[in-house]
C-alpha cells in the first residue's frame, strides 16, 4: 500500500459520507462527475485520452456521463476498488507513480469544497509524497507562467521549478504546494517576490 491507494479509499469514504451532488474544486463538476471522471480514467483506454487532448473531449465528456449516470454506490464502488488486474496501474509502484497526485489533488478538491474545511494534520508519507508530485509536475504544469518560480516549503525543502524573469518564491505545505501547482487556491500560501510578478503567477494557468 501506499499514498495513492490511502488517498483513493479516503475519497472513495468521502464520496460515500457527502452523497452524488456534492461541490468540488473542479469547476462545474459535483462529485457525481468527479466519480465518472476517475472511473473514465482507469477502465476506458478509448476515452482516457480525452481527459488531456481538447480535440478528444466530446467523447469522453460522453462516456463519463454515461458512468455519471450509474447508481451512486456502485460508482463509488469501482473507484474504491481501481482498475481490473490487467491495467497497468494495478501494479502498486506504478499505482504511487501514476495515482499519488490524481488522488491527492482530487480527495482536497472534495474537502476544500466543503464549508468549513480545515487542512488536514502532517503526515510525513504523504508530504514527502505531495513534495515530490508538486517538483515533478511544476516543470508542466507551470509553463506558462511568465516569471519565475522556486517551490519551499515550510521546514526549508526548495526546488525552482521555473526559470524566468521577477522570480516569486511560493512558501507552504507540500500538499498546498502541490494543489497550487495543479491550479487550485483552495490554499494557504506565502508569496516572496514582486508584487506584480505575484499577481502574474496567480493569475497564469497552472495545470494541463
Amino acid at each position: 500500500m501506499g499514498v495513492a491507494a490511502d488517498e483513493r479509499r479516503a475519497l472513495s469514504a468521502l464520496f460515500e459520507d457527502l452523497g452524488p451532488d456534492a461541490p468540488t474544486l473542479c469547476e462545474g463538476w459535483t462529485t457525481r462527475d468527479l466519480a465518472a471522471h476517475l472511473v473514465v480514467r482507469e477502465h476506458r483506454a478509448d476515452a482516457a485520452p480525452g481527459i488531456v487532448v481538447p480535440a478528444l473531449a466530446g467523447y469522453t465528456k460522453k462516456v463519463q456521463d454515461r458512468y455519471a449516470a450509474k447508481p451512486w454506490a456502485s460508482l463509488v464502488e469501482q473507484v474504491r476498488k481501481g482498475p481490473s488486474k490487467f491495467w497497468p496501474t494495478a501494479i502498486g509502484p506504478l499505482d504511487e507513480l501514476t495515482n499519488t497526485a490524481e488522488f491527492l489533488v482530487h480527495h482536497e478538491d472534495v474537502r476544500r469544497a466543503q464549508e468549513g474545511w480545515e487542512p488536514r494534520p502532517t503526515d510525513p508519507t504523504r508530504d514527502a509524497a505531495a513534495w515530490r508530485s508538486a517538483t515533478q509536475s511544476a516543470k508542466l504544469n507551470l509553463r506558462k507562467s511568465p516569471v519565475g518560480v522556486t517551490l519551499r516549503t515550510k521546514d526549508g525543502r526548495e526546488a525552482t521549478v521555473k526559470t524566468g524573469p521577477d522570480p516569486v518564491t511560493v512558501v507552504g505545505d507540500p500538499v498546498d504546494l502541490l494543489l497550487f501547482v495543479f491550479g487550485r487556491d483552495a490554499v494557504t500560501l506565502d508569496f516572496e517576490g514582486d508584487a506584480a510578478a505575484v499577481t502574474k503567477l496567480q493569475a497564469a494557468n497552472r495545470g494541463l
